[in-house]
């Protein structure tokens, strides 16, 4: 498939380049190929064709020289929009959200994913569905012409139902999703295992990191959106023992709200998390930017309290200097290993700074809790007495709840 990009400069220069660059790699990803670009300088879209009569003339020139079957759009389009463009360019018009859409529904594998991609889907045709039919349901009335009225209003509202009732059904299931997520999140809590969350934007190396992390073989490439479906993997480390690493759907610019609301059964795992592992592309100029995007949307998924390590990926490829940012950054290369022993370590030192040291008392009947504070804890002396065990110990935070009773 050839795709025409097109944009209008609503934003600084610099910008603009970098999210049409952006929107090609999206396309590729989608399995098309840019054959041109074109964008367009003002201050405000045209109501009806979101660009000006010169640039759609212009558009419409190149497509039919290139033979493209695609144009798209870098900005949200109306459906009135989307619709008057397509008929002045003789080929099929969507927008940023749209292709976007395209790359999750090819992405989705498991169960959940498909549903939140359709329910994303649907979310996205309502407003779309309702521009498609006001052609017809305008002409409804005394004064539209013979043969015109009622028909389009009918189609509408059978179509509305038909799109409500699907949404309605997809939220419900979603909701059982979320439902088994609390309960495995009640037992992990009650097992006391602590889960780290890889997040980051899009094509950071986030899977690439957990196969390198974890010996795992997900299958992990170098494109846009490659892991749509959440994906946890269990490891041990020397200072905290069991943990659970997941990996999670990379983050892009202007990531349309309702594919953030959709992805919430999994999204919401970060606001759970007991710490966020932030994958940044060193090789990437424009990562700053990129930074800003993730940090933007986990404060809107409220989980900007959640600690957060930084790590700067793909050393192998960019070997220049890194200006410091805290004393939680780190830079490693996920593909090679370097730096990730470094990585697997500050993880273990940050999960054990929630650590207390305490003094139990523990019954002899409840002596099996002490293979958990062996396990999952430092026990630094131990005494057998008549009716109890007296023990000193550092504790995880976790670990609290289970052992209030017997704190001293």
């Amino acid at each position: 498939m050839a795709g025409l990009s097109a944009a209008s400069m609503d934003r600084d220069q610099r910008s603009t380049d970098e999210s049409l660059e952006e929107l090609e790699a999206l396309l590729e990803t989608a399995g098309g190929t840019a054959c041109g670009v074109v964008f367009q300088s003002r201050d405000k879209p045209d109501s009806r064709t979101f660009l000006g009569k010169g640039k759609i003339a212009e558009m419409k020139e190149l497509i039919e020289a290139e033979q493209c079957d695609l144009a798209v759009i870098d900005n949200e389009l109306s459906p009135s929009q989307m619709r008057a463009m397509s008929e002045e360019l003789g080929v099929r018009v969507i927008d940023r959200s749209g292709l976007i859409m395209d790359i999750f529904a090819q992405r989705a594998q498991t169960r959940e994913g498909k549903l939140q991609v359709e329910l994303a889907q649907y979310k996205y045709l309502l407003p779309r569905l309702i521009g498609m039919w006001q052609h017809l349901e305008s002409q409804t009335g005394t004064s539209a012409p013979i043969g015109t009225r009622g028909p389009g209003e009918t189609q509408l509202e059978s179509d509305r139902r038909h799109v409500r009732r699907r949404l309605q059904k997809l939220e419900e299931e979603l909701e059982q999703v979320r439902r088994v997520r609390s309960t495995q999140r009640r037992q992990r809590e009650k097992n006391a295992v602590p889960v780290v969350a890889l997040v980051g934007y899009t094509n950071a190396g986030k899977s690439t990191l957990l196969n390198q992390i974890t010996g795992a073989d997900i299958q992990a490439k170098d494109r846009l959106f490659d892991t749509l479906d959440t994906t946890t993997r269990r490891i041990r480390l020397e200072e905290v023992g069991e943990i659970l690493l997941s990996d999670t759907v990379g983050f892009i610019q202007r990531l349309p709200h309702h594919f953030v609301e959709a992805f919430k059964a999994t999204l919401e795992e970060l606001t759970y998390a007991d710490l966020l592992i932030h994958v940044i592309d060193a090789s990437n100029p424009s990562w700053e930017d990129q930074v800003a995007v993730v940090n933007k949307l986990i404060r809107e998924l409220g989980a900007e309290d959640t600690p957060r390590l930084e790590v700067f990926n793909k050393s192998d490829v960019y070997t220049g200097e890194i200006l410091p940012r805290n004393e939680d950054t780190l830079r490693i290369s996920a593909k090679t290993g370097e730096g990730c022993d470094v990585l697997t370590r500050r993880i273990g030192e940050i999960l054990l700074q929630a650590s207390k040291r305490v003094e139990l008392h523990i019954p002899y009947q409840d002596a099996r809790i002490i293979d958990r504070l062996y396990k999952d804890g430092e026990v630094l002396s131990r005494e057998d007495l008549d009716d109890h065990i007296a023990l000193t110990a550092i504790v995880p935070e976790r670990l609290h709840g289970q052992l209030e009773a017997y704190i001293q």
